[in-house]
């Protein structure tokens, strides 16, 4: 049985338990849907953008 963790996505603040990882960001799923039927003269683009920014890569990747 798959025990569920809840973390706080970086778009929208919420602890939420379904979702992806990016580097060691998490993404829930409802932001990650959002994200990626916005379009880019959408408003909301740059919102996404800005809040991916927190995605540090490793120096050494």
């Amino acid at each position: 049985m798959e025990e569920l963790t809840e973390h706080v996505c970086i778009i929208c603040n919420q602890a939420k338990t379904e979702g992806i990882t990016i580097v060691s960001q998490f993404v829930c799923e409802e932001c990650e849907s959002e994200i990626v039927h916005t379009s880019a003269e959408d408003a909301k683009y740059h919102f996404f953008i800005r809040q991916l920014k927190q995605i540090a890569m490793p120096k050494n990747a």
